[in-house]
């Protein structure tokens, strides 16, 4: 494991612990896209297929738990806790999840390394998982309500979208086989320019 999977790893997971802590300290998840939320789920469902069937490290196997369980349980709090859903801002996560979803999926079936259903369903993930921040992003802009906790979720969010494209530059010139990268670069480059200059917008920044 190179330097930037580790620190891309870890600032994902601090990404997660804002969130959860927000969640259950203040009872809130105002400012927060559920649209969002549920597409991550559904990026890590179809991307761990393989965690009671192929054993990598004990490092990989519970980091796939922690973010298969945290994301259901965002999603869970989010959709049915009697005092958190109260504060969702469902009015103006308005985001269709549709035009979002299957685009990413025609795109797996058509460009995967290999046409079995586990490598379709990871490359679906890595193309989705592109663009799954776009329902928060338009949210941030129509609620201007960035607490610090949101604010400082998305920020981790941000720096790890930004490691894991270096993780994966560095793999693609250390690596002689590995490939996955070349299917979801593209996208995670173009979602991360719009992610910043959304940020910016909103916070009223400028980024180049």
């Amino acid at each position: 494991m190179n330097i930037f999977r580790l620190a891309g790893d870890m600032t994902h997971l601090a990404s997660v612990l804002v969130l959860l802590l927000k969640i259950h300290t203040i009872k809130s998840c105002s400012g927060v896209s559920l649209k969002t939320q549920e597409l991550y789920a559904l990026v890590f469902a179809t991307r761990y297929l393989d965690i009671f069937t192929d054993f990598v490290s004990l490092y990989n196997t519970v980091m796939k738990l922690i973010f298969l369980g945290s994301s259901f349980s965002i999603v869970w709090y989010m959709r049915h806790h009697s005092i958190v859903r109260r504060s969702y801002n469902k009015d103006q996560d308005t985001f269709r999840r549709f035009f979002l979803v299957l685009p990413c999926l025609l795109l797996a079936l058509l460009i995967n390394e290999n046409f079995t259903f586990k490598e379709v369903m990871w490359t679906f993930s890595l193309y989705l998982e592109a663009v799954a921040i776009l329902p928060q992003l338009v949210l941030l802009q129509r609620t201007r309500n960035i607490d610090n906790l949101t604010g400082q979720y998305v920020f981790f969010l941000g720096a790890y979208r930004g490691l894991y494209i270096l993780n994966w530059v560095y793999r693609y010139f250390t690596e002689p086989h590995y490939v996955h990268w070349i299917q979801s670069l593209g996208l995670h480059k173009l979602s991360n320019f719009v992610y910043f200059q959304t940020l910016g917008h909103v916070f009223g920044l400028h980024c180049t």
